[in-house]
């Protein structure tokens, strides 16, 4: 679940440190208080898309974090191990910074990632529900989607494997109609791939061979130039006749003789038989390399003439050894791809017809299992939606099969509703009111599966457009689902707020003529009188009160008979 949310610099925030609990917790406050600049925050938490547009006025930048404990088997974590984002404590903290430039930084527990990473994990953890997701289902397209959520359990395996043949049909397909689109060009690049990996493997390069065979080279052409240097510079510290080494050693053994004098005297006598030492050793490395210093011809004549090779192949292939072999494995790819089981005509078209033949097998069994649970999910929808005061209405889910297949499979699914007895049997895009649309997208929300899967569910004003009886229905509604998933609800409707746990209070003040949001959490009396100004509307008075305290008893009895 969400436990801490802090916002600095967001819209009319300026900065919020907000933590929350478990279970249903109720933002409420007058409209443009900033109840949902809350939610479009968490939103970008996790993905969602930004704009400078949304700093605060002033600053550089808005900085958004939110500090999130998941249960041990959440999908979150796998994708974290695959990115290589350490876990271990348990929580996973995300920030994210726009920049008045326009450019956005994403982190997970301190590792930079894209955003797309970042909607990639957001959708494991928070699941918003608001205005938008009721025009999702007015998308037909998304509909089949619902469908699969529901039938989860049963039809992933199958849509998964299928999935996976129908990328590797789609690949094969393009394979096939590149090749024939030109048979000749074809077979002059897979010549021309042989050739080049038959040239570089000739070679048998090694990794940062040119620049140690250059530094060879280099040495073997100023062989007597390197043996004047080192045999000058030996003679220099330790030849037979006044070598700096004899000198220093006088120096060093005078002041050895008054070093015991004076602390100073002892400081240079030190330094002296460093120095002295030092000498020692580098005459030693010298003479070492004097000794080892040999010039050979041929062995010189063979390393320019295996650089001339090497700048060959450079000047075709790369500009250096190391990208050369890049692209020697990148050239061996594409020829096992292009002359490998793929490449042959008899076999490409073997492939093909036997994938082929398992995506019709597929995807009649998707078919079979998205009709079987359509029955079941029209059963569960008309319960939610009797529950919601819409049992006269008929919820129904319309097949059409496809003509060719996509990566869904076969099928076509739209929903259609009839809202009131009498009336046709339309598709919901057509029919359905926005109380109606919240109805069903709450009733959706409260049979998936998918809805347990993330640690947060988040709604924003989906009550609107709903009163009295349906709006107390669709608290408790909110309310049975905050019992499997922390959940936070932005809410005008005080039927909503008085089945909360916890009640936060959202206002905008203004402080030295600046707008600015401010959060608090409401205890029992204050809950009571922010419920009674949305009961009223005006002033708060001790009837609205007594109401307000009527409304959350009656909303406590609800919560008891929910959670047996």
């Amino acid at each position: 679940m969400l436990l801490e949310l802090s916002i600095t610099d967001f819209a009319i925030i300026e900065h919020l440190d907000i933590e929350f609990q478990s279970g249903m917790t109720v933002l409420t406050g007058e409209t443009g208080a900033g109840k949902s600049i809350i939610i479009d925050a968490v939103g970008l938490l996790v993905g969602g898309r930004g704009s400078h547009d949304l700093i605060r006025t002033g600053a550089k930048k808005s900085i958004i974090q939110g500090n999130f404990i998941l249960s041990n088997d959440n999908p979150t974590y796998q994708i974290l191990d695959e990115l290589g984002i350490d876990h271990s404590d348990g929580n996973v903290i995300i920030e994210r910074e726009i920049f008045a430039s326009g450019r956005n930084s994403c982190r997970v527990n301190g590792m930079m990632i894209n955003i797309a990473t970042l909607r990639r994990i957001g959708e494991t953890i928070v699941d918003i529900q608001g205005q938008n997701e009721h025009q999702e289902l007015m998308k037909p397209e998304r509909h089949i989607q619902l469908l699969d959520d529901f039938a989860e359990d049963e039809i992933k395996p199958i849509l998964v494997a299928y999935q996976n043949d129908y990328d590797q049909f789609v690949k094969l397909q393009e394979i096939d109609e590149k090749k024939h689109q030109n048979e000749k060009e074809w077979a002059q690049r897979v010549d021309m791939l042989k050739f080049q990996i038959k040239e570089i493997e000739a070679a048998d390069l090694h990794e940062n061979e040119d620049e140690e065979l250059t530094a060879e080279r280099d040495r073997l052409n100023n062989f007597q130039k390197i043996h004047d240097a080192l045999l000058n510079s030996y003679e220099g510290i330790s030849g037979d006749d006044n070598s700096s080494l004899d000198a220093i050693g006088t120096s060093m053994s005078s002041m050895q003789d008054i070093e015991d004098l004076d602390p100073d005297f002892k400081q240079i006598s030190d330094d002296l038989s460093g120095a002295f030492y030092t000498l020692q050793d580098v005459a030693s490395q010298i003479s070492d390399q004097l000794n080892n210093l040999e010039f050979d011809q041929d062995r010189l004549d063979q390393v320019q003439a295996r650089l001339t090779t090497i700048h060959q192949l450079k000047h075709k292939y790369g500009d250096s050894v190391d990208q050369v072999l890049q692209y020697l494995q990148k050239i061996k790819a594409e020829l096992r791809e292009m002359s490998g089981d793929a490449a042959d005509n008899d076999d490409l078209e073997q492939q093909l017809a036997t994938i082929k033949q398992a995506l019709i097998k597929n995807a009649k069994k998707l078919a079979d299992i998205r009709r079987r649970y359509a029955k079941e999910l029209e059963r569960a929808v008309h319960q939610q939606l009797r529950d919601l005061y819409m049992d006269k209405a008929v919820f129904e889910v319309h097949f059409k099969q496809n003509t060719t297949l996509n990566r869904m499979g076969a099928d076509q699914v739209a929903f259609y509703i009839q809202t009131n007895p009498g009336e046709k049997m339309l598709p919901l895009v057509k029919s359905a009111s926005g109380g109606e649309l919240s109805r069903i997208m709450l009733a959706l929300k409260t049979m998936f599966a998918k809805a347990a899967g993330v640690t947060s569910i988040i709604f924003d004003e989906v009550d609107t457009g709903v009163s009295g009886r349906v709006a107390q229905a669709m608290g408790n509604k909110i309310y049975t689902i905050s019992t499997k998933s922390q959940v936070l609800c932005i809410t005008h409707l005080p039927q909503v707020a008085a089945m909360s746990d916890h009640h936060y209070f959202i206002q905008k003040q203004v402080h030295d003529g600046r707008t600015v949001t401010t959060i608090s959490e409401l205890n029992q009396a204050e809950s009571v009188s922010e419920i009674s100004r949305m009961l009223s509307g005006t002033a708060i008075t001790k009837l609205t009160k007594e109401h307000a305290s009527e409304l959350i008893r009656l909303a406590d009895e609800e919560k008891a008979k929910i959670r047996q």
